[in-house]
């Protein structure tokens, strides 16, 4: 039998937030989060976060609990391997910086569920290991909607909407933008949240994930971003920066990372005004391809 397994799982940005309503909607990003299990007989499951990106100026090194990646590697264990194999390694590193909005917990999430299939030998359904990291989530307590939105677009790749208390796919798509990020130097943690807060823009979160399911995503996620910035307290300055040439322009998650997407043309347009705003500003591209084993 495999002992050891790898795996790779994107980084996404938001269509639409789940916080208000359950229903969200993202899509995949070029950036990865990897990881790699190594099984063994120990009855128990270590866990080792390597490279983190820091977030925007910021010039302290985050410290990440492994306790997600270990969690998630328990639940692959329990649901696809057999009563040999309880005990196993994992190593996780990352392109994506932690705590800004871009679905770091997701992929990690992914990547360690599909690295221990991997070290299985076993090729799972992508939704049913996509839900496998999402119960690990909660276990730990590192979501407050479950995040299946933002999972499944990790795990298939493109663009996905989903209702996040059924985790149920409602639609999935593909989109071609190159994307512009901006990251400055504080982070937002999920579960510190003030989710009442949110749940008062409802209505806007409902008409973007209309907009999102009928395919007008760019649309949709300049809604959401307008809607979800002042319920987080979060700065539209950055949104009203990429406005009015980018497609679309949102804070991603809880932030405070925002992303603009449109063609490369009209990103490297916007760019300056983004960037002067000051943290760190970078491209990179949708992605139609999810997560990726044995890499």
């Amino acid at each position: 039998m495999q002992r050891e397994g790898t795996a790779a799982a994107p980084a996404a940005g938001t269509v639409v937030s789940a916080l208000a309503t359950g229903v969200g909607s993202a899509f995949a990003l070029d950036r990865v989060v990897r990881a790699r299990v190594t099984l063994d007989d120990s009855g128990s499951v270590d866990g080792e976060v390597g490279a983190v990106p820091t977030a925007g100026s910021a010039t302290d090194d985050v410290e990440v609990d492994a306790s997600l990646v270990e969690r998630c590697v328990e639940r692959a264990l329990d649901r696809f391997g057999d009563d040999a194999d309880r005990g196993a390694t994992v190593r996780t590193e990352s392109e994506v910086p932690v705590a800004v909005g871009l679905k770091s917990s997701s992929a990690a999430a992914n990547a360690a569920v599909m690295a221990t299939c991997d070290a299985l030998d076993v090729d799972p359904e992508p939704l049913l290991a996509c839900r496998v990291g999402v119960a690990a989530a909660r276990d730990v307590g590192v979501t407050v909607t479950g995040a299946f939105d933002d999972a499944s677009a990790s795990m298939l790749g493109g663009v996905t909407v989903a209702d996040n208390a059924e985790d149920e796919l409602l639609a999935t798509d593909t989109v071609d933008w190159t994307v512009l990020v901006r990251v400055p130097a504080e982070r937002t943690y999920t579960a510190d949240v003030d989710v009442d807060r949110c749940r008062r823009v409802a209505p806007l979160a409902d008409h973007a994930a209309d907009l999102a399911l009928d395919g007008r995503y760019a649309l949709g996620m300049t809604v959401n971003g307008f809607a979800f910035a002042p319920a987080l307290g979060a700065s539209t300055a950055p949104l009203l920066a990429a406005l009015p040439d980018a497609d679309g322009v949102s804070l991603s998650g809880t932030g405070p990372a925002v992303t603009a997407v449109g063609d490369p043309v009209t990103i490297e347009r916007v760019r300056p005004a983004v960037a002067a705003l000051g943290g760190d500003v970078w491209t990179t591209t949708t992605r139609e391809t999810g997560v990726e084993v044995g890499v």
